[in-house]
């Protein structure tokens, strides 16, 4: 017969330092000592992690209703956030708001997003050999922020983009009325004419009565996609960058790839989506360097699990960086190794939800395939062109914050390669 315990039964840790300089690793350790749920304190608040590819499962799937986003995200803000945005929604009212952006998002899409991916890509890295040294962490910044202007929101190249780094970039907060108004034009036109970008779908779209979204919704939902959907895909688009300049070898293999699956040099989107090599430095990527290493979430009911009962308001934390450093599933799992995801090894179909970088379940990452494309692009188009080395003598180490990024940039010497067109 199962005993349920309550949360005093539950392992209590006080978090090492390494828990900030290496929470995947730590968290990790933590499992492997005390099992798949701990308890602990995060300043004032006690919190409760769920560790493990169960514990993933079970948070962003069989019991994801009683997961609330708005009251987990509002927790790690300090705030409510209002409007609520994608990030931030719960139940009924994010399913609606989803559907709404879904086709923006749709694996149909990427071939038609290819040549403005590839123009912006291209854009930035024509620069770099002049340049001779970039910190790839910015590079990705601009690049990724670029792709969720254009290509989700319309801007266009020039100033409107212009605007829009200033703010989301480089902190010229004062400017954020101006690019607001921006945006109102934007979603005027789109009023006025349907188009089938993120922001267009948004301003078409009715509730139950007929009623558009207010202005203020759809701002609410554009500056989530522009945060969260650069961030992140910035992030894990310079670790893999940093990952092909640590690992030349394979870079050659990415590049080999290229050139047999697009010989004349011009990328396909054939070429992208069959070049498994590719595909694979991608997954391995997001092994390493989950964007989102721990995920906070609000309990809206008592939920028992692993035979101890978490009651109703507790908050959680789930962690992608725990479980992606599990030896038990990842062999050798501090080890670059994108071979671990070809057969016949596939080792992240060993145990569902095993890989989470983006989530899971039904409320998987929704720019996940978008993610995934612009960074498959970035990488081939990176190592066709150049040869990439990391600048000696710097720190290089993950700053561990709502998002998993350098935490001094990442610096890597730039060689022009010999060219095989395109």
């Amino acid at each position: 017969m199962t005993t349920t315990r309550s949360m005093t039964s539950i392992p209590t840790v006080t978090l090492p330092e390494e828990y900030w300089l290496d929470r995947g690793a730590c968290l990790a350790s933590l499992y492997a000592a005390h099992g798949p749920i701990i308890r602990t304190q995060l300043g004032q608040v006690e919190v409760v992690f769920l560790l493990g590819p169960e514990a993933n499962r079970f948070v962003l799937q069989t019991h994801r209703h009683a997961f609330s986003y708005e009251h987990g995200w509002g927790w790690v803000f300090g705030r409510a956030v209002e409007p609520r945005n994608l990030l931030t929604m719960d139940g009924a009212e994010h399913q609606w708001h989803r559907a709404l952006l879904h086709p923006a998002f749709a694996a149909r899409h990427m071939e038609r997003y290819l040549p403005l991916l590839t123009r912006i890509i291209d854009r930035r890295l024509t620069t770099w050999a002049a340049r001779g040294i970039v910190d790839v962490y910015e590079e990705a910044r601009v690049i990724t922020l670029d792709v969720v202007a254009e290509a989700l929101l319309g801007l266009r190249p020039g100033p409107e983009v212009h605007l829009c780094r200033a703010v989301f970039l480089h902190g010229a907060h004062r400017r954020g009325g101006e690019f607001a108004a921006l945006l109102r034009s934007k979603i005027a036109e789109r009023r006025a004419e349907a188009t089938d970008d993120g922001l267009g779908l948004l301003a078409q779209a009715r509730d139950e009565q007929g009623r558009p979204l207010s202005d203020e919704q759809l701002l609410a939902h554009a500056d989530t996609l522009l945060i969260a959907g650069h961030e992140t895909s910035a992030s894990m688009g310079a670790w893999a960058l940093y990952s092909m300049a640590m690992h030349p070898d394979y870079a050659n293999r990415v590049r080999d790839e290229q050139a047999r699956l697009a010989p004349n040099g011009k990328l396909t989107f054939a070429a992208i989506e069959h070049a498994q090599v590719l595909s694979r430095a991608v997954s391995e990527a997001e092994r390493l360097y989950p964007p989102i290493p721990t995920a906070p979430r609000g309990l809206l009911e008592d939920v028992e699990f692993q035979g101890h009962v978490l009651p109703e308001g507790s908050k959680v934390l789930y962690s992608a960086a725990a479980t992606h450093l599990l030896a038990s599933i990842w062999p050798e799992p501090m080890s670059f190794d994108p071979d671990r995801f070809a057969p016949p090894r596939e080792e992240h179909k060993k145990v569902p939800y095993a890989l989470v970088g983006f989530g899971g379940g039904p409320r998987v990452c929704i720019g996940r395939t978008l993610a995934r494309f612009e960074l498959a692009l970035l990488l081939a188009r990176a190592v066709t062109r150049y040869q990439l080395a990391v600048v000696p003598g710097q720190r290089i180490a993950q700053r561990y914050g709502v998002t998993n990024r350098p935490l001094h940039g990442i610096r890597l010497g730039i060689k022009l390669r010999e060219e095989r067109g395109g």
